[in-house]
C-alpha cells in the first residue's frame, strides 16, 4: 500500500565529542504541514542535511513512500536551505529554468515553470536582473521558486519565512498551504513560533539533538500544565495561598493567572474564588507555543 509519507527514523549524527543528533525520529505525512522548532544548534538543519543526502547520518534511516530515499527520491524534493544558495551573479529567470532542468524537465517546460513561479511569487519583473542586485526579501522569494519550480514531491525548507515582509509571509504561507492541499508533505524549520502555531498541523520540538515533544498544536498546548484565570474582584492578596499544588503566575488588577500542577481540583480554586465575593471570570488559559518552546528549552537547559 502506497503511503506517501517522509519518514525520519533513528538519525544520529556525532562531530567528535559534539552529538549533533541523538535518535532523531518522526514523520511528515502526505498533505501535511509540519513545523520543526528549536533553539539554534539542537539539530534541526543537520536532519534536514541528512534527508537531502548532502550529510550521511552516523545511524537511522529517511524513508518516503515506504522505501529508503535514494539519489533518485532527493530530485523529487524541493529543498530551502537557510544559507541560501542562488548563484549570484546569474539572472533570475535563466537560474530558475536551469535548476529546473537540473531536476529533470526539458528546457521549454522549464523555462515555463520559471515564469510561473516568477510571476507568483512577485518577482516576474526581476526575472532578467542578477540575482546580487536584488533585495534580500526579493532573493528570498527567488529562494523558494527555486524550491518549487520542479513541481515537487515533498518539501524541506529551512527557515523560509527568515527575512520577509508581512505581504510575502503572506504569499509564501499560501503557497505553502496550496502544495500541502496537493498531498506534499511539506516540513519546515522557523523561529516565527505564532507563525508555526497558525500554520502547522503538527509540530516538533527538538532540543539537544532529539524530538523532546511532537503533535497537534491543540495537543501539545493541552498537554502541558494546567493554567486558570480567575476574576474575582473582592478576593484579598493571598487568597490561594492556602491551595496546595497552586502557584500564582500573574496578577493583573482583580484577575489573576494561576499555574495548576497535577491533581489538583480546579473546582476547589473556584469554590475559594467564590467565599470571597462574586467571580466574573473562571476561565482555563491555555499556553501559546512560544510558552510551549520557552518551556522545553528551559527543562533541558540544566542538564
Amino acid at each position: 500500500m502506497s503511503d506517501r509519507r517522509l519518514e525520519i527514523q533513528g538519525l544520529s549524527k556525532r562531530y567528535g565529542e559534539t552529538v549533533a543528533l541523538r535518535d532523531m525520529t518522526f514523520d511528515v505525512r502526505a498533505g501535511e504541514l509540519f513545523g520543526f522548532v528549536g533553539s539554534n544548534g539542537a539539530g534541526k538543519t543537520t536532519t534536514m542535511r541528512i534527508v537531502l543526502g548532502v550529510l550521511t547520518g552516523d545511524a537511522g534511516t529517511v524513508r518516503w513512500d515506504g522505501k529508503p530515499v535514494t539519489l533518485e527520491t532527493r530530485r523529487l524534493i524541493g529543498y530551502m536551505p537557510e544559507e541560501r544558495g542562488l548563484y549570484p551573479k546569474m539572472k533570475v529567470g535563466e537560474q530558475l529554468a536551469y535548476l529546473a532542468q537540473l531536476h529533470g524537465l526539458r528546457a521549454p517546460a522549464a523555462r515555463r515553470a520559471a515564469g510561473e513561479w516568477a510571476e507568483r511569487l512577485g518577482v516576474a519583473a526581476r526575472r532578467d536582473d542578477e540575482v546580487q542586485k536584488l533585495s534580500l526579501g526579493n532573493q528570498q522569494r527567488v529562494q523558494l521558486a527555486a524550491a518549487l519550480v520542479h513541481d515537487p514531491r515533498i518539501l524541506v525548507l529551512d527557515e523560509p519565512f527568515s527575512g520577509l515582509d508581512p505581504v510575502a509571509v503572506d504569499v509564501m504561507s499560501e503557497v505553502l498551504r496550496e502544495k500541502a492541499s496537493q498531498g506534499v508533505p511539506v516540513v519546515f524549520s522557523s523561529h516565527q513560533l505564532d507563525l508555526v502555531q497558525r500554520l502547522c498541523d503538527r509540530v516538533g520540538i527538538v532540543r539537544s539533538g532529539q524530538m523532546v515533544a511532537c503533535g497537534t498544536v491543540g495537543e501539545l498546548r493541552t498537554g502541558g500544565t494546567r493554567r486558570l484565570v480567575v476574576d474575582a474582584p473582592q478576593a484579598p492578596p493571598g487568597w490561594t495561598d492556602a491551595l496546595p499544588g497552586v502557584t500564582v503566575l500573574h496578577r493583573d488588577g482583580t484577575r489573576t493567572e494561576l499555574e495548576l500542577h497535577d491533581g489538583t481540583d480546579d473546582q476547589v480554586v473556584l469554590k475559594t474564588a467564590l467565599a470571597t465575593g462574586p467571580v466574573h471570570e473562571f476561565a482555563r488559559r491555555q499556553p501559546s507555543l512560544t510558552e510551549l518552546f520557552r518551556n522545553v528549552v528551559t527543562e533541558g537547559g540544566h542538564r
